[in-house]
C-alpha cells in the first residue's frame, strides 16, 4: 500500500513533440486528486500515444504545474531539465578546436548549439570527440540546413547504408547515440526518434588471463612506471583513461584507497590500493618524480592512451603471441578474481564503477569457481 501511495504522490514531466509543437509530459499513474489537479491546467489534453497528459511548452503552462500539485505531489524535473551538466565536478570541456576547423566546400560542420551542449554538460573529451565525427557524418550525408526536416525513415536509410558497408555493432549504436543527442538534448525533443531501432549487441564473454599470468606479465615489464601501470590496472580494476587521468593526490595510502574521479559517466568512485602497489609506487616517485598527475609523459602532461596500451602489449608478450592483452582484459581478469575468492558481485559492481549490477552479472559466466567443484561424469 505504501510503494503504491508513494507512486500516486509523485508527477514526472517530460519533453513532447506533437504535430511539430514542444509541448511538457505530465506524466503520474492514475489517481482521482491527481486527475483534478492536471485538468485545472490551461489546455490540457491527453495523448494516447505516450499515455500521458500534456500541455504546450511555456512559462506559464510550467508555472501552474508546479502550482497545481503544490503540496500533494513531488513534481519530479530530472528529464525535463536537461541542462543541467552531468556532472559537477568533471574537467572543463573546450571544442574550440573543432570550432577552428578548416572545411572546404560543401561541408557541414556540427551547429554550434551541439558543441555548446557538449560543453555545457562536461561531456568526456573522447565521447564528444566520437559524438562529433559521428554527427558531422551524418549531416554531410543529407547536407541541409535545416536538420529538423530529416524524419525517422530517412535515419534508418542512413542507418541501412552503414549496416550494408559491415559497420560494427559498436559503431552503429555510437551513430544513433550522437544522433538522438542532438534532437533529444540539444533540442530538448526526447521522442522525436523513441522508435529508432538499435542493433542488438553481441553476448560475448569478457577475455581473460588467470592470476599466474598477470604476474608474469607484471614481472616482464622494462621498468618501476611501467611496473607501477600494469600492477595498478590490475589491481584496482581501472579503465585506460581512468589510469592516465590519475593525479598524485588520488591515491589515499591512509585508507589504502584510489580515489577515481570523473569515470565513465562522470561518476566519482573509490577502488582498492594494493599494498604491494603502494611500495612500487613510492619508489617509482622517488625515481620519476611526477608533478601533477600519477603517470606522466617525457614532456610533462598526462601519460597518452597509447603509450598505456604499448606498455601492455610489450610486457604481455611473455605469454605468447596468441596471449597479447590489453588493458581492459586486466580489468576483467581483476573482476574474475575477486568473484572466484567469493568477493560479494554487489561489492564489485561498486569498485569497477559498474551502474547496473546487470554488466557485473557477466563475470559470473567466465568464472571458474562454481565449475571446479562440479564432478566431471567421465572421471
Amino acid at each position: 500500500m505504501k510503494v503504491q501511495q508513494m507512486k500516486n504522490n509523485i508527477v514526472h514531466l517530460k519533453h513532447l513533440l506533437i504535430d511539430k509543437q514542444k509541448q511538457i509530459g505530465i506524466h503520474f499513474y492514475p489517481d482521482k486528486i491527481l486527475n483534478l489537479a492536471v485538468n485545472a491546467i490551461d489546455g490540457v489534453k491527453f495523448s494516447e500515444n505516450f499515455k500521458m497528459h500534456y500541455t504546450s511548452n511555456t512559462k506559464q503552462h510550467l508555472n501552474q504545474i508546479f502550482a497545481s500539485f503544490h503540496k500533494i505531489a513531488w513534481v519530479n524535473t530530472n528529464r525535463f531539465f536537461l541542462n543541467r551538466p552531468i556532472h559537477e565536478g568533471a574537467e572543463n570541456l573546450n571544442l574550440d578546436y573543432y570550432r577552428n576547423k578548416e572545411t572546404r566546400g560543401n561541408f557541414f560542420k556540427c551547429p554550434e548549439d551541439y558543441l555548446q551542449k557538449l560543453e555545457l554538460k562536461h561531456y568526456a573529451r573522447n565521447t564528444a570527440r566520437i559524438y562529433l565525427g559521428m554527427f558531422e557524418k551524418f549531416i554531410n550525408h543529407y547536407k541541409r540546413d535545416n536538420l529538423m526536416s530529416i524524419n525517422e525513415q530517412e535515419i534508418r536509410e542512413f542507418m541501412l547504408i552503414l549496416t550494408k558497408q559491415n559497420r560494427s555493432k559498436s559503431y552503429l549504436n555510437q551513430m544513433i547515440n550522437s544522433i538522438k543527442f542532438y534532437y533529444e538534448i540539444v533540442q530538448g525533443m526526447p521522442n522525436k526518434f523513441y522508435e529508432l531501432e538499435r542493433p542488438r549487441k553481441d553476448q560475448k564473454l569478457p577475455k581473460v588471463i588467470s592470476k599466474e599470468e598477470v604476474l608474469k606479465v607484471i614481472a616482464n615489464t622494462g621498468n618501476i612506471k611501467h611496473k607501477c601501470i600494469i600492477s595498478l590496472l590490475y589491481s584496482a580494476g581501472l579503465r585506460r583513461s581512468e589510469l592516465i587521468n590519475l593525479k598524485i593526490s588520488d591515491i589515499d595510502s591512509k585508507r589504502m584507497l584510489i580515489m577515481v574521479k570523473g569515470a565513465k559517466g562522470n561518476k566519482d568512485r573509490n577502488t582498492l590500493l594494493s599494498t604491494t602497489v603502494l611500495l612500487d609506487l613510492r619508489k617509482y616517485f622517488l625515481e620519476w618524480r611526477p608533478s601533477f598527475y600519477l603517470f606522466e609523459g617525457v614532456k610533462g602532461g598526462k601519460y597518452s592512451a597509447s603509450s598505456v596500451l604499448n606498455v601492455v602489449k610489450k610486457a604481455s608478450r611473455i605469454l605468447g603471441k596468441d596471449k597479447t592483452i590489453s588493458p581492459h582484459i586486466l580489468r576483467h581478469s581483476f573482476a574474475t578474481h575477486l568473484l572466484e575468492a567469493g568477493t560479494d558481485l554487489r561489492a564489485i559492481q561498486t569498485i569497477l564503477g559498474h551502474q547496473s549490477t546487470k554488466t557485473t552479472e557477466i563475470y559470473t559466466h567466465v568464472a571458474i569457481n562454481h565449475i571446479k567443484i562440479i564432478k566431471n561424469p567421465l572421471d
